[in-house]
């Protein structure tokens, strides 16, 4: 009779075992449920708002309406690629949900500045655009962020690796 051969779990540093203990905790497990089912319900609301509508809808609104289901639906896989890894992601998931929210805030920002610019007044223009500026600059912070943990969080567990072995 043959032995399975099982893997031995490689036993992780404490340090770094109390660090990503927060990452797959219940609470931040919850966060990317409720992120997820925002996305997925607003995205919802507006697809069936769109596909109630007694006459078609103008172009642009269209165009806006499935830019609005896209950005829903972008947090809803997100959220279920997060909910699905069953292992510390280092971070990984920050930067990414950073970048969803850079993307969807740049093209809110250009939409708005441009509807701003055709449509609205000079005040209208400089409000839309200070708002937009704004949350850009919030984003890229968040972006920044992500990338100094993710790398911080490597590092520690490079060392702390290192140390144990």
């Amino acid at each position: 009779m043959s032995e399975q051969n099982r893997a031995v779990p490689r036993a992780l540093p404490e340090q770094l075992e109390r660090v990503l203990a927060t990452e797959v905790s219940l609470r931040s497990r919850l966060r990317h449920v409720a992120v997820g089912l925002a996305g997925g319900c607003g995205a919802a609301m507006i697809a069936v708002l769109w596909a109630t509508e007694p006459r078609a809808l103008p172009p642009r609104t269209q165009v806006v309406f499935a830019g609005l289901i896209a950005i829903g639906l972008a947090w809803t896989v997100f959220a279920g690629w997060v909910l699905s890894r069953r292992r510390p992601l280092f971070a990984r998931d920050r930067v990414l949900s950073a970048r969803i929210a850079l993307a969807a805030t740049m093209v809110t920002a250009v939409v708005g500045v441009a509807l701003a610019a055709v449509r609205g007044s000079t005040d209208d223009l400089v409000a839309v655009a200070t708002g937009g500026v704004v949350l850009t600059a919030a984003a890229v912070l968040a972006l920044l962020r992500a990338r100094h943990r993710r790398r911080a969080l490597l590092r520690l567990r490079d060392a702390l690796q290192r140390d144990a072995f």
